[in-house]
């Protein structure tokens, strides 16, 4: 995998992490439809709209199953900015298995190499 193509990937699941990040603080204490047009669901959007872009830049020249496991890298992403940015608790079990997806992807990524 080119640096390129690796940069596209870690971009649009930073994109994707961030975007969630603005949707839930758009979404947060919201009630009626017309609420959750705001700036935050906007930008999350957004985000979300540049991330797709790379991704499907990603997909044009690899293969799926090379790309797909990199949204473990948003998983992770958003984990960490629910617990800094949001305040967000995990428990324990939930650490664990944000290590196994994080250790998934390595493994994934290593296998592309080779």
């Amino acid at each position: 995998m080119s640096p390129g193509l690796l940069a596209a990937l870690i971009v649009s699941a930073t994109c994707a992490a961030f975007g969630q990040i603005l949707l839930k603080a758009g979404a947060t204490g919201r009630a009626a439809p017309v609420e959750f047009l705001n700036p935050s669901v906007v930008g999350g959007l957004a985000l979300y709209g540049i991330g797709v872009a790379l991704w499907l830049f990603a997909l044009s020249k690899l293969p799926l199953t090379v790309v797909y496991p990199f949204t473990l890298l948003t998983l992770g992403i958003v984990a960490v900015l629910g617990v800094v940015l949001l305040g967000e608790r995990p428990t324990p079990l939930a650490l664990a298995g944000w290590a196994l997806a994080a250790l998934g992807l390595c493994v994934v990524w290593l296998g592309s190499r080779a």
